[in-house]
């Protein structure tokens, strides 16, 4: 898993701040960008993890993308498939 400090723009669309007594629009938000890879067969199980503990109802909850891995590797000792992750 990693966790990752990003900003993004979506329907929050920003706030006003003033910086040295300008007021200018901050469109870029900051959010939290989480990517996990797992097992086909937990897959289902982590999913609805993410939903019932991200969600809060509000605009800027957040999306799931799920893509396929054609495989993994560990480096360090050369494993590979499901054993790497």
């Amino acid at each position: 898993m990693t966790v990752t400090e990003v900003k993004g723009f979506g329907r929050q669309k920003g706030h006003m701040e003033v910086y040295r007594g300008v007021e200018y629009e901050v469109k870029f938000l900051p959010k939290v960008k989480i990517e996990v890879a797992v097992a086909e067969d937990k897959l289902d199980e982590v999913v609805d993890t993410i939903q019932e503990n991200a969600k809060t109802g509000e605009i800027g909850d957040g999306k799931i993308f799920i893509y396929n891995l054609l495989d993994v590797i560990r480096i360090r000792t050369g494993e590979k498939g499901k054993e790497a992750l």
